[in-house]
């Protein structure tokens, strides 16, 4: 479970992300946290540096599942939208957050070092568990699986889900 604040979480390798960020935070050209129109309609994720920024149908506590693997694993058949990105994570380790959240209080994960592949499923999920419910929305189980990659590969809309889907 994670706080989707503003409809989204971040998957990122801190350290470099803000070294990254400080360097890059005014420039006019990039949008914020990867955030550009194809990435709201299309992707449904934001991609920067060391960083993905999960797009959610709620702004609410969401399921989220995030899995290391030792190669690519079997796409989740009952996904309805599955979105695939390069995350370059040189420390070997992931924060999670969202952001009305301080990454450090968030929950972190050990992972291999280096250039990892990361599959962002959107699977359609029940009801939100009890204490949760405060946005409108679907209920989606967001499940990131994440591998070792020797290569970029950018980023690639496996299976596109409906166009208006947060809601």
């Amino acid at each position: 479970m994670i706080d989707a604040d503003h409809g989204q979480f971040y998957v990122q390798d801190l350290g470099p992300y803000d070294a990254w960020i400080a360097e890059h935070a005014m420039d006019p050209d990039l949008a914020p946290a990867g955030w550009t129109d194809e990435a709201v309609y299309v992707h449904r994720i934001g991609v920067e540096p060391h960083s993905i920024s999960v797009g959610t149908a709620r702004d609410d506590i969401v399921e989220s599942l995030i899995t290391v693997h030792a190669s690519a694993p079997t796409a989740d058949p009952a996904a309805e939208h599955i979105v695939e990105t390069d995350l370059d994570v040189p420390t070997g380790r992931l924060t999670m957050s969202s952001p009305g959240t301080d990454p450090a209080d968030g929950p972190s994960l050990t992972v291999p070092a280096g250039l990892l592949r990361a599959r962002v499923s959107y699977v359609p999920a029940g009801p939100p568990p009890a204490g949760t419910g405060r946005g409108s929305g679907d209920h989606f189980l967001y499940q990131v699986d994440l591998w070792p990659s020797g290569q970029a590969y950018g980023l690639a809309v496996v299976k596109q889900g409906p166009e208006i889907w947060a809601g």
